[in-house]
C-alpha cells in the first residue's frame, strides 16, 4: 500500500514533469512554427492553415489535464496531510 506522503510525493514530481513537457512543448512550437506546420501538415494531411488552432487546442487540453489530474490532487493531499 501507499501513504498519503508518497503519493503526494508522487504527484508533485507528477506535475513538475508535466508542467516541464507543457513548457517545452510551448516553446518548440512558438520558435519552430515552419518546420513543425510543416512537418504535420505533410504527415497528417492537414491543411497548414488549420494548425496552429489545433496547437493551441492541444495545449489547452493538456494544461487542463495536467490541472485535473496531477495539480488538484496534489493540492487536496497537501492539505489533509
Amino acid at each position: 500500500m501507499m501513504n498519503i506522503e508518497t503519493l503526494t510525493a508522487f504527484l508533485g514530481w507528477c506535475t513538475v514533469i508535466n508542467i516541464g513537457v507543457l513548457i517545452f512543448t510551448t516553446i518548440i512550437l512558438v520558435i519552430l512554427r515552419e518546420p513543425i506546420t510543416n512537418i504535420h501538415s505533410k504527415l497528417f494531411g492537414l491543411n497548414p492553415a488549420n494548425l496552429p488552432h489545433e496547437y493551441f487546442h492541444y495545449l489547452g487540453n493538456y494544461k487542463i489535464a495536467v490541472l485535473i489530474f496531477n495539480v488538484v490532487p496534489y493540492i487536496a493531499l497537501k492539505v489533509i496531510a
